[in-house]
């Protein structure tokens, strides 16, 4: 199904799939340390709720990022829901060993498109990461791996990401029998046109390959960009709780995608997500005692859209008031 100029939007009951990457692209952007137990009864909520995929946390140093020091616990401490695939982010082949030993089921490898930002944020060239994810491929072969290329549509140093090179890294990846790529725009630079262009161009080359999108909404257009990929035919998305999330590359930058907003939004529009909004919603409520300030969310805050409230305490004075 494929949304046409001129028609409505409606999902008639296709099938959307929201992933959750709250607890590591949200959390380690934080200053506070949430606590383990804390981590695991949100993780564990989240599976409650239905989502297919949670990225747990991330098996990186310590020093680099101490908001995920406890990855181990975590992901070893978890209820695991039958039907959620629980994932995490590794750099590297010692942090694969420590994710597998934790029971991970997904590895999530990272690169970015943009070899200054790559150089920035990774502290290698794209050439020196690429070597070390293909060392992480080949030695965790019976495991599900996915690629995460930052930057596809444009970076903050570099501006625009040619077509080309985004689909060059994917195929260098998929060429090692990487099953999952997501196009990560990692500094909310994505516009609709854009994201269907590209979006259709990966379908066509690899129709077979599991193709996720990662919104930030750093401009305030992720919920435009991923209606838009929908109607590409894309149906796999990344979201965070609350909208936590950013990227210290883009000053002034908000979080991810809302995870509990994308949800309400698309289920009002007729598509099946699977997953319990009112307890993303309580789990979304959780989080400002947690981080130590408000999160994004309005749909946390407002409730859904028939929510009913009472009426104010003094309503028949107020009606009785002349006008």
């Amino acid at each position: 199904m494929s949304w046409q100029p001129g028609t409505p939007w409606s999902g008639a009951g296709r099938r959307i799939h929201m992933q959750e990457v709250g607890m590591r692209d949200g959390l380690q952007n934080e200053q506070a340390f949430v606590p383990t137990a804390d981590k695991i009864a949100l993780v564990d909520a989240l599976s409650d709720a239905g989502l297919p995929k949670i990225e747990v946390t991330a098996f990186v140093s310590s020093q680099a990022i101490p908001a995920l020091r406890d990855a181990e616990v975590v992901l070893r401490e978890i209820r695991r829901r039958p039907g959620t695939v629980y994932s995490a982010l590794v750099p590297n082949v010692r942090g694969a060993e420590r994710a597998l030993d934790a029971r991970v089921d997904e590895l999530n490898l990272v690169l970015s498109v943009s070899e200054t930002h790559n150089r920035a944020n990774l502290r290698m060239t794209r050439t020196q990461s690429f070597a070390a994810l293909r060392e992480v491929i080949a030695r965790t072969a019976s495991t599900a791996v996915n690629v995460s290329l930052s930057c596809s549509f444009g970076c903050p140093i570099e501006g625009d990401m040619p077509e080309s090179e985004v689909l060059g890294w994917a195929e260098r990846f998929i060429d090692l029998g990487v099953r999952g790529v997501t196009l990560c725009d990692t500094t909310g630079m994505a516009y609709p046109t854009q994201v269907v262009a590209l979006a259709r161009a990966f379908r066509a080359r690899w129709a077979d390959t599991a193709l996720t999108l990662h919104f930030h909404n750093t401009r305030g257009m992720g919920l435009a960009n991923m209606l838009a990929a929908i109607g590409a035919g894309v149906d796999r998305f990344d979201a965070s709780l609350g909208g936590l999330g950013g990227c210290p590359y883009a000053p002034g930058a908000s979080g991810n995608v809302c995870t509990e907003e994308i949800v309400h939004a698309l289920e009002l529009m007729g598509y099946a997500t699977g997953v319990d909004l009112p307890g993303l919603i309580a789990a979304a409520r959780r989080l400002p005692a947690l981080v130590g300030h408000d999160v994004p969310s309005q749909i946390s805050k407002a409730g859904q859209r028939l929510e009913r409230h009472p009426v104010r305490a003094d309503f028949q004075a107020i009606r009785a008031r002349p006008v």
